[in-house]
Parts: structure tokens; sequence; C-alpha cells
């Protein structure tokens, strides 16, 4: 379900759909416009905002309800998540049949889940004032909260599955730093995404591999201070995204070598080969988003697919702290 939000709050971006609800109502909200009156409210408070006023200002109702509908599905998406989520373990924890070690860990992904509600509507609210776009910075903050999450759901979840951890051999020792660092370099290219989705610098420097004919194009440092530039200029938020991903293309492959050839469990050598292929399905993907100037629906895919290669990561970082079986 948080793998279904983040690719449906993918394509709420990229459908520009993000600032059609105009109200965060966690529970009244939840019941959509019932008949034509409600819908014609609904689009009149629309109407006030700047996206409507500047960029909008000709769409119907019906083509109203084509953007609400995604962004409509996008909020209640998240409200199920926790519901789903809190009232099993609210049952679970009453039958006493949630180890104590587990119960802090659950409390603090819920905890997490409601303030990721918060920091959605934070981030649509910066589109409502003047300018009829979000906050890269908040929209950055959303997604990083959202794969935040994910990464403690999947981590807990491993470890549910397999606890046993093991005092290993210095060249696995490497490998599992090598993991830490491959899992924080992922991190990075999801932060680095949210800036050039925030900013849309995918529709620009649509060529591949080179950036409109330069390795680091001449406009990387335009803004002053230079700092912003990492945050507001498209050609230094696309190079960042791009470098992430060179780095990973040459990483991956060589720690799928060195995990093939290390004495770990067989389900690590199965995680790098998964990984690896993942990460070439992905990049794929990245590269034909970028040609094609981000489709919907590929740039929806590449979102969905970071979340896979990032599972694949963890993955493999938990089975390379996982005790080898005696032969």
């Amino acid at each position: 379900m948080v793998f279904a939000t983040l690719v449906v709050g993918g394509v709420t971006r990229l459908t520009h759909s993000g600032l059609s609800i105009v109200e965060w109502q966690p529970i009244v909200g939840t019941i959509p416009p019932l008949n034509l009156a409600e819908w014609e409210e609904t689009f009149d408070k629309y109407k006030k905002t700047p996206e409507y006023e500047k960029v909008n200002h000709q769409m119907s109702l019906d083509e109203f309800k084509g953007i609400f509908w995604w962004e409509y599905f996008h909020r209640v998406l998240g409200r199920t998540i926790g519901m789903v989520f809190l009232f099993p373990f609210l049952y679970f924890l009453w039958r006493r049949k949630v180890d104590k070690p587990l119960v802090p860990k659950l409390i603090g992904i819920f905890i997490l889940g409601g303030l990721q509600g918060a920091m959605g509507w934070y981030m649509v609210k910066s589109g409502l004032v003047d300018d009829p776009r979000v906050s890269q910075y908040r929209l950055t903050a959303h997604l990083s909260l959202a794969f935040v999450i994910f990464i403690a759901m999947v981590w807990v979840a491993l470890g549910i599955l397999n606890e046993r951890v093991a005092t290993v051999s210095a060249s696995v020792a490497k490998l599992r730093r090598a993991g830490f660092w491959l899992a924080l370099l992922t991190f990075y290219m999801v932060v680095t995404g949210g800036f050039v989705a925030g900013i849309r610098a995918g529709k620009a420097y649509n060529t591949f591999p080179l950036m409109n004919g330069h390795v680091v194009p001449p406009e990387i440092f335009l803004i002053e201070p230079w700092y912003l530039n990492f945050f507001n200029n498209m050609a230094t938020t696309q190079f960042d995204h791009r470098l992430g991903a060179w780095i990973l293309a040459f990483l991956v492959p060589w720690l799928w070598w060195k995990v093939r050839n290390a004495p770990v469990v067989p389900r690590a050598r199965l995680a790098a080969s998964v990984l690896l292929l993942a990460l070439a399905v992905q990049i794929a993907l990245g590269i034909t988003t970028l040609l094609l100037a981000v489709p919907v629906g590929f740039g929806a895919a590449h979102q969905g697919g970071a979340m896979v290669v990032f599972g694949l990561v963890l993955w493999l970082n938990h089975e390379l702290r996982v005790a080898r079986s005696p032969r």
C-alpha cells in the first residue's frame, strides 16, 4: 500500500493534480463530492487558487474532476494505510502477540505515517499562496519521508523474518560497510530526484549521455549564492541526479561481483543479482523518461522503480548481516 501510494503520488504530481483539493480534512475529506452542487462548490474553492487563476482559468468542471480524483485517491490511500496499520496493531497488542522489542518500532512507524500526512498538507499549502506550484523543498521532504517510512517497514519486516546476526569475516565486514554506503547513495538519489521533480528539471537537458552536448553544463553555477544551485537550478539538480546514477551503475556491479565470491548466505547472492537486474531496468527507465521529457507513465514507473531498488538494497544489507549456515 505504501508502494501504491507513492506511485499514485507520482502520477498526482505529473498530472498537476496536487493542488486540486484546497482543504485538509482528515475525517470529513474522506467523502468526495456526491452531487452537482457539491462538485461546483469544490470547484469554486479551486477557482480561488493561483493555479486556476494563472494556469487553468479555462478548465471545465469535467476537467477539474480529472485532477481531483488523483489527489483524492492519493489522500484516501494514505488514510487507509493508517487504519490498516493501527487496528491490527492494537488487536495484536491487546492479545499480547507482539514481542516487546517490536512495539516501539511499530509505534514509531505509525507516528511517521501521521507526520507524513501533515507534511503532505504543508507541501500543498505552499502552492496555494502566490506561485501555482509547490515548494521543491517541501516536495522533497514529503518524498524523502515516504521513503523513510518504507525503509523502516522493510527493515523491521526483514528482522522479523530472520533475526540471526553473526560475527563475520573481515571480507564480509567490508561488504557490510559497502552495503551501508550503497543505501546512503540510493537515498541521495531519492533526494536529488525530489529536487529534479520539484523544479521540473526533467523537462530540460533531454539528451543522453551528454547534457545538451556537455558533460558538465556551463549553467551549473548560474545562480548566486552558489549553494542555491543545488536546489533551484535545473542544470545542477539534474547533473547531481545523473552523477548518482553513474556511481550506482559502477558500484552495484562491483558489489555484486564481491558478494558472489564472498562467504555469505545464498540469499545474499540472490539479493545482489536481483538488485543488479533491477538497477539496469531502473536506469533504462530513467533514460527513457528523460529522453521523452517525462511522460506520466514512464515518470511514475521510474518513481516506483526507485522503491524497488531501495527495497532490494535493504534486502542485500540485511542478508549480509545473517549468519552463514554451516557447511
